[in-house]
């Protein structure tokens, strides 16, 4: 009976699970790289030269109208075919593989503000992947309260915030956590459905994996313990930090992406508290824990010079850190995570 078994499980059981990388680049584009000379033909360099299969753009809108068309275009031109999507929004997604569903989970009452979530989806390795490209709410970046600074008038306090709760106050003013609301209910549908799920973008709001004990007395802040709202409630929700999973130190690998110590461009249009650590991890890929999904590496991509005390200087971390192969079009840096999708 055993050699029977044996027999059948060697003829009929020998199928082997088929594997396929993903490489996804997150990317605030400053405006469509307009802040630095020769910034729009950088961008088109940095995705070429990153090998990224799906790219989540942000501040895609600029002078240059239907932009994605361009980048698109320009890549082409460079043997490299991508389809994209942006909903007419100031976000959008690139990818190699066919976009199908393009639609947005949140939509703002204000007409005159675009939405701030672009999703699609492609499908690799016999797996649907639904996409989330998101650029949530820049007003009330409330990160610098407790260096001394208003998150909306960017004008010095009278005194830094000494207390999280009135951080997070003033916090929420914004539509950040409803956004992120909206993006969790939509995202469980597809979970349901068995597909795999994965979002990034500029979140303008830092982690509350870099705001605990270990760094309260770092980075001016303030010696507060501050549990951000976004971040929490995606780690709750069962999502994963890319660079966390795999840096979860935030003394040594603090992964900051804003601002990026850019000196393509001019240090007066990077720094917004001159005299102050303003240092911060805003730019995010997540994705939801799955079988068939297993994140490879990450990397933190763009200069490795930061801002602080209102001087470009070195990083002082051990981030891992891919520098760019031309100049940096950005104030931010970027996000790379490669993943192993298997049917």
């Amino acid at each position: 009976m055993r050699g029977t078994a044996l027999a059948a499980a060697l003829l009929f059981g020998c199928y082997v699970a088929k594997s396929e990388k993903l490489r996804i680049l997150q990317l605030n584009l400053w405006v469509q790289g307009e802040n630095v000379a020769g910034g729009t033909d950088a961008i088109v360099d940095i995705i070429d030269t990153s090998e990224a299969d799906v790219v989540f753009l942000c501040e895609t809108n600029g002078s240059r109208e239907r932009f994605l068309d361009y980048l698109s275009e320009q890549l082409a031109a460079r043997g490299k075919s991508y389809e994209h999507d942006s909903l007419y929004q100031s976000m959008g997604i690139l990818s190699r593989y066919s976009l199908s569903q393009a639609d947005t989970c949140f939509r703002l009452e204000d007409p005159f503000r675009p939405n701030p979530v672009c999703k699609a989806t492609i499908r690799v390795q016999n797996r649907e992947i639904a996409l989330y490209s998101v650029h949530w709410d820049w007003t009330h970046y409330e990160c610098y309260m407790p260096r001394g600074y208003s998150g909306s008038t960017w004008k010095k306090l009278p005194a830094p915030a000494d207390n999280a709760d009135t951080v997070l106050k003033a916090n929420r003013m914004a539509f950040r956590e409803e956004g992120v609301a909206a993006l969790l209910d939509d995202a469980r549908t597809e979970i349901a459905k068995g597909n795999i799920v994965i979002l990034g973008g500029d979140f303008n709001e830092p982690s509350h994996l870099d705001w605990q004990q270990d760094t309260r007395l770092m980075r001016d802040h303030n010696n507060l313990i501050i549990n951000w709202d976004c971040s929490s409630m995606l780690i709750s929700a069962g999502f994963c930090d890319a660079y966390r999973e795999l840096y979860p130190n935030p003394v040594t690998h603090p992964g900051f992406t804003f601002p990026a110590g850019n000196r393509y461009a001019d240090i007066n249009k990077l720094t917004w508290l001159p005299d102050k650590d303003e240092r911060d991890r805003i730019d995010f890929i997540y994705y939801y824990k799955d079988s068939g999904l297993k994140l490879v590496n990450t990397q933190i991509i763009g200069p490795r010079q930061d801002i602080l005390h209102g001087k470009i200087c070195p990083s002082d971390s051990l981030d891992n850190i891919l520098e760019p192969p031309t100049i940096w079009s950005s104030d931010h840096k970027g996000i790379i995570a490669t993943f192993s999708i298997t049917d």
